[in-house]
């Protein structure tokens, strides 16, 4: 008798072994109003999760309840084995947290600052000095650490704040829209300080605004009403889209779409002043719609499904509507 086991078998024991949040079955109120309901999530070590979703779709109620910031009332929330419920204060020494708000003392140097942050956590003397040459190092600050942080450009201060949560060794960073006010390039530069923390085994869920930064993520998690409504892999998500999309510009939008729907019979969706169509085949639309359209239709063409294909599909609502 052999037993042997595939590689998909592999990867399942690996990734359930390597969970370091989880999220089950998490319902939240605020009095009448529901804010979460039921919702369910695993982030793993060593991987990035986007959060997407609208004001009033529950991605900050749970951030917050994952802060320890917010009472658990339903389900429950473990992060590295820990139950947050029972024992919230050993959740908080297995979190690393960056807000969207600046949290630095600008008065204070980088060094005075990361020794601010270690006072909290009760690390001091060669231990303190070991992690804050290891943070400073891993976020390539260390030639800035007599530096003023009022003197740092936003994505410097950015990394200082990662460095910060980065401190204390946590197994799980949280980050609320980091990317917040910083240039292109520094967009870059912040993405690359968080896949250095999931090369050292980090996980990290971060809630964005930014579609193109959610493309680099491992796997997006797109929330709606208190709920998770679509998760993924970016190129899972798309490709639940369809192999392309048909995007039309009319000079009726309302009238296409009437068109499009109820003759044509297709699942046609307005983005702004664009129509979009789904479809397998999305070259052989084309004709079809330029015939029934006509000169309605200012201008037809085809391209890939993107994220906020995937946003509106899941949601009914533009990202940035």
């Amino acid at each position: 008798m052999s037993v042997s086991a595939s590689q998909e078998d592999l990867q399942t024991v690996h990734s359930a072994s390597d969970v370091v949040c989880e999220v089950s079955d998490v319902r939240f109120s605020y009095g009448e109003t529901q804010a979460l309901q039921g919702v369910n999530l695993r982030t793993s070590a060593g991987e990035i999760v986007a959060l997407l979703g609208k004001n009033g779709s529950g991605k900050t109620t749970l951030f917050r309840l994952l802060c320890t910031l917010l009472p658990i009332q339903s389900g429950s929330i473990r992060i590295g084995g820990i139950d947050s419920a029972s024992n919230p204060l050993a959740i908080r020494g297995q979190i690393g947290i960056v807000f969207q708000s600046p949290s630095l003392d600008k008065k204070l140097t980088v060094d005075e600052n990361i020794a601010c942050q270690a006072a909290l956590y009760g690390i001091g003397g060669k231990h303190l000095n070991e992690r804050r040459d290891a943070v400073l190092e891993q976020m390539e600050l260390t030639d800035r650490r007599r530096e003023l942080c009022e003197k740092l450009s936003g994505g410097l201060k950015r990394r200082v704040e990662l460095a910060k949560g980065m401190l204390h060794r946590p197994k799980l960073m949280l980050l609320d829209e980091p990317s917040t006010g910083l240039d292109p390039s520094a967009r870059i530069n912040l993405f690359q300080s968080l896949r250095k923390m999931c090369d050292d085994g980090v996980s990290v869920l971060m809630t964005t605004h930014l579609l193109e930064e959610a493309e680099k993520a491992d796997r997006v998690v797109i929330m709606a009403d208190g709920a998770v409504v679509r998760e993924g892999t970016p190129h899972e998500l798309r490709s639940e889209m369809g192999e392309g999309v048909v995007t039309v510009i009319a000079s009726d939008p309302a009238a296409a779409i009437r068109v499009l729907r109820d003759e044509l019979h297709l699942d046609a969706q307005q983005i702004e002043n664009q129509i979009r169509i789904h479809s397998d085949s999305p070259a052989d639309l084309v004709p079809t719609i330029h015939s029934r359209l006509g000169n309605a239709a200012q201008s037809i063409s085809i391209g890939r499904p993107s994220l906020e294909d995937v946003f509106i599909a899941a949601t009914g609502t533009s990202f940035h509507a």
